[in-house]
């Protein structure tokens, strides 16, 4: 496959930014998006010009690293991360447009790499427990229902990748923020600080420039592990009932 590739370059953070243009030539099918990056990338270092700066880690589509945006589509046009995309999934002879999420919480740090530690930030206000408890109880000490460990389990699996920020028009991190705080809330050891919990993490959430929700649903979308669209009026309804208690 030939490819021509219209990438976001930027040195840094204050530097403006634009679009290059690249040729690529001889991508196999199977090569996964990542990979043919890495192809580019090689090109780029044996003509002594800089390579492309781009985020990866396990690419297994588990730590949610490879946040880029495919012709105007977070992750691509597979419902999958970036590094589990295939050059199958195009054509040849195709352009594409590759981004970096775009999103003012999410300021580039380079080229394709954007700092995401606005989502550590939610997390670390609201996503533990902060009753000194001891040593780790034992697995099987609290019993938990079916139904609320399958909740649990289901919005456990976000990776934080920010596909849904990217997704949205309005920026929203509603969707992360709402797998976090549905996870925890459904268990019973969450329980006891359920209410701080979400009053805390929604207005992290809110401090870190995040735009609004309007419920396009663009951000279940693009989620890569399908995080349901409910879970946002399900933290909805935990964020009313805290606020009329005052916690």
């Amino acid at each position: 496959m030939k490819l021509t590739l219209r990438i976001w370059r930027q040195r840094n953070a204050d530097a403006p930014g634009a679009l290059s243009t690249y040729e690529v030539d001889g991508i196999a099918p199977d090569m996964s998006f990542l990979e043919m990056l890495d192809t580019l990338n090689e090109e780029l270092l044996l003509r002594g010009d800089d390579p492309v700066a781009f985020d990866h880690d396990c690419r297994e589509g588990i730590c949610g690293a490879c946040s880029l945006v495919i012709n105007g589509e977070a992750h691509g046009p597979e419902q999958t991360t970036t590094c589990q995309l295939h050059m199958r999934s195009f054509r040849d002879g195709d352009t594409l447009d590759i981004e970096p999420w775009r999103a003012a919480a999410f300021p580039v740090v380079k080229d394709l790499v954007v700092d995401r530690s606005a989502f550590d930030r939610i997390i670390e206000s609201g996503g533990y427990i902060t009753a000194p408890t001891g040593a780790a109880p034992e697995a099987h000490a609290t019993a938990v229902p079916k139904p609320a460990a399958d909740t649990a389990f289901e919005h456990a699996e976000c990776i934080g990748c920010g596909a849904c920020v990217a997704a949205c028009p309005n920026g929203s991190a509603m969707l992360f923020t709402a797998a976090k705080v549905v996870h925890l809330n459904s268990l019973p050891q969450g329980a006891p600080e359920r209410e701080s919990r979400v009053l805390d993490m929604v207005g992290r959430m809110d401090a870190e420039g995040f735009g609004g929700c309007t419920n396009t649903g663009a951000c279940a979308t693009a989620c890569p592990k399908g995080i349901p669209l409910f879970s946002i009026a399900t933290m909805n309804r935990e964020f009313v009932r805290a606020a009329r208690k005052g916690r």
